[in-house]
């Protein structure tokens, strides 16, 4: 028969020094030790990785040793579905030192079933109480205006200047190198300020500056373009957009890109389109919704959009 230590705590704050001190004499006799580190007590027993090795290596009769009961479980439920594993096992559970240290905790008596189920339920009232505290804090801290959680990872000014980057055709992955941090961080930033979201009116992406000619004396050229309200210009298209219009229904973007020039950049493509400006403008219409739905998509998408405008625009 083999004495078999189990070991836990609940976050990657915590250590297992005082379960340590207190199965110290075990532990320098050579027994076997399984923890389940930075592990929830609402993760039942017998689902824990470490406590699953143990079961794994008991053989009948074996001791499982613990420094406290809440180490192994903390709910009735968790009781509940440990004791009769045990039983079938053939296995004991001790707490190493304490009041409950002379009672075998997987004994099948009614005295004992009582006792660990009390003992469960205080348990559990504890760890309920706990959360509640701490949920009652948190709001209160948010009350008095205090900052919760962790420090921001940019400045505000960054953050600003992180979204007006992206708008103007960046990438994620390229302005987590720049400033430092991970691509979840930009990310969120982005999410925050409505950076990624897809305006209901995808027209919004492709208005030009309206007021650029009340800031210049109109010239005759300007009256040639103005007397022309669809010119046809040329705008190369990613290949991932041109792919999800390749089957549109639409005849006059299917037309337009079928009178497309490929051109090969790398181990991608795009394809150069002349079309009137109507045309380029159904095309991100058309495209949007498919291609927001990936990262690849919402950069080919951002990336076009932006040359659309800037096409109108001139």
């Amino acid at each position: 028969m083999t004495d078999r230590l189990y070991l836990r705590h609940s976050t990657d704050k915590q250590t297992n020094a005082r379960q340590r001190l207190a199965l110290k004499p075990l532990i320098d006799a050579g027994a076997p030790m399984y923890e389940d580190p930075a592990t929830s007590s609402r993760i039942l027993s017998i689902h824990r990785k470490g406590f699953k090795q143990l079961l794994d290596e008991a053989a009948v009769g074996d001791t499982i040793r613990i420094a406290d009961a809440a180490r192994l479980f903390r709910s009735v439920a968790d009781v509940l579905a440990l004791r009769p594993v045990l039983a079938r096992r053939g296995l004991h559970l001790r707490v190493q030192s304490g009041l409950l240290s002379g009672i075998d905790l997987a004994a099948e008596d009614s005295g004992t079933t009582m006792v660990v189920n009390v003992l469960a339920s205080v348990l559990q009232f504890q760890r309920e109480l706990i959360s509640e505290n701490t949920v009652e804090g948190v709001a209160a801290a948010a009350a008095a205006g205090k900052t919760l959680g962790r420090p921001s990872a940019l400045s505000e000014d960054q953050a600003a200047d992180v979204v007006t980057a992206y708008r103007e055709g960046a990438a994620v992955k390229a302005l987590a190198r720049q400033y430092s941090t991970s691509p979840k961080t930009i990310r969120r930033v982005l999410d925050d300020a409505g950076a990624r979201e897809v305006p209901d009116d995808l027209a919004l992406l492709l208005d030009g500056d309206a007021t650029t000619s009340r800031d210049h004396d109109v010239t005759d050229e300007d009256q040639e373009q103005a007397a022309d309200p669809d010119p046809v210009v040329v705008v190369d298209v990613p290949g991932l957009v041109a792919e999800h219009l390749a089957d549109v229904a639409d005849d006059a973007v299917r037309e337009a890109l079928q009178n497309g020039q490929t051109i090969r950049r790398g181990q991608g493509y795009s394809k150069r389109v002349s079309a009137p400006v109507s045309v380029h403008t159904a095309m991100v219409e058309h495209s949007a919704p498919a291609l927001m739905a990936s990262p690849a998509g919402r950069k080919a998408h951002r990336l076009h959009s932006n040359r659309v405008r800037s096409v109108r625009a001139s």
